[in-house]
């Protein structure tokens, strides 16, 4: 084919810091089939969240606050997703200053990128995926304090938690800030960014909600095992995009890091039935639907980073660990997280970015070190993260839930409580039919 005179001057062109206007359709560098990519597992983590979390708590809450936990999910994923297109985007994935929070260059998403830097996506489809990504943490809290918080404060405290608590961890990890940049901190799904952040920032709520009416009675008798592990199966279908899609491109990462997601999950689920089997001689769908989260939440940090035997390995250890640690939160801290978001996608994702540090090594099928990097360094590095996620969220979560209390109630009325908040705060009965 014969060469055209202007091929030098388009890649001069391509070479050049065009202006990053939005919606610019004058040069396209972007690879058409890493973008539609990057789109459809935006589309499966809104299908993680929203029917899979959703419809994994209501199926564990009881008879008359099913349909309020699927009203608060539906409404924190509106609000997040108005709210990260407006200003939680640039504050996660601005551009670099100091490396505390991204600069205000992409504000109402005005100023994007033809191509987002680093990848061969249009910044437009990146920014999609990062807005279906910001609505997880949320989604997993909702079953922390479900049964006793007010639908108001719910949503107000989600969409300023997302701002204050959420976006600053992701520019820290994800955007280039300063946990990435000085220390090395590696998230590949979200094990600290998402689920680390709503485990403890859960944790910290229903200490200062308090607990349910007849706390520690059998409150946790499910509605529906069977909604609930319909929740959790879709939510591990929603995985294979959160962690397929971290790889922003249609490529063998992308591959290896679905593999990985998926038999990580398998054997959770796996391991926790065998473990319910031993203790009590049966395996429940509740059960199952649990070792899927813990398997999802467990591989989330490495998915992109080990190989598919050591993320088997990831996921027997989230499953034993959320499966014996989960009865402790009740019975020797007395904290009713209604759902356990902190013994299980909590802590697995804490577990999860812990784990990455040995298992990164090449002898285990790791990807390898970066720099100088080694295994204990990378540990500490690990630990470093976990460390300021934890010391952030838990006293932000704290101010944030306050402040919002001052305009919003956090709690319903005990009246209320009792006769469930399906019918006094969304107008259904019990059966789910309007009044």
């Amino acid at each position: 084919m014969k060469k055209s005179r202007l091929t030098p001057f388009f890649g001069a062109l391509a070479a050049m810091p065009a202006p990053a206007m939005a919606q610019d359709g004058r040069i396209d560098l972007a690879n058409s089939g890493d973008t539609a990519w990057i789109m459809a597992c935006a589309a499966f983590v809104l299908l993680l969240f929203l029917p899979g979390i959703a419809l994994y708590n209501s199926g564990r809450a009881n008879a008359r606050n099913g349909v309020s936990v699927l009203v608060q999910s539906a409404a924190v994923l509106a609000m997040v997703s108005v709210l990260w297109p407006v200003v939680g985007y640039t504050l996660a994935f601005g551009d670099v200053t100091s490396g505390w929070l991204g600069s205000g260059n992409a504000w109402m998403l005005g100023q994007l990128g033809n191509v987002r830097e680093g990848t061969s996506t249009p910044e437009s489809a990146f920014a999609l995926f990062q807005i279906a990504l910001a609505g997880l943490a949320p989604a997993l809290m909702i079953g922390a304090w479900a049964e006793r918080a007010r639908f108001g404060w719910v949503v107000a405290f989600c969409a300023l938690w997302t701002l204050v608590v959420q976006a600053p961890i992701a520019h820290w990890i994800w955007g280039g800030g300063w946990l990435a940049r000085q220390f090395g901190v590696l998230d590949w799904g979200g094990g600290l960014v998402i689920f680390a952040s709503a485990g403890v920032s859960a944790l910290v709520v229903v200490a200062i909600l308090g607990r349910r009416i007849g706390f520690p009675g059998d409150l946790s008798q499910s509605r529906s095992p069977a909604l609930s592990l319909t929740g959790a199966a879709l939510a591990w279908i929603g995985a294979l995009g959160l962690c397929g899609g971290w790889a922003l491109a249609a490529n063998d990462d992308a591959a290896a890091a679905m593999i990985a997601a998926h038999v990580a999950i398998a054997a959770a689920a796996m391991t926790w039935g065998a473990a319910e089997r031993w203790a009590t001689g049966r395996v429940t769908a509740e059960g199952m639907a649990k070792g899927i989260l813990a398997g999802m939440a467990t591989i989330a940090p490495a998915a992109g980073y080990v190989s598919p035997g050591a993320a088997i390995v990831f996921g027997v250890v989230g499953a034993l660990a959320a499966y014996h640690v989960r009865p402790l939160i009740r019975r020797n801290l007395r904290l009713d997280d209604a759902f356990d978001v902190f013994a299980i996608p909590g802590l697995c994702g804490m577990l999860g970015s812990l784990l990455l540090g040995p298992f990164l090594a090449t002898d285990l099928g790791g990807v390898g070190y970066s720099g100088s990097n080694a295994m204990i360094s990378q540990l500490i590095s690990q630990s470093i993260g976990l460390g300021a996620v934890i010391l952030w969220a838990a006293p932000a979560t704290a101010i944030v839930a306050l402040m919002v209390s001052l305009a919003f109630p956090m709690r319903v009325s005990e009246d209320a409580e009792r006769a469930g908040l399906d019918q006094s705060s969304h107008g259904s009965q019990p059966d789910g039919n309007p009044e």
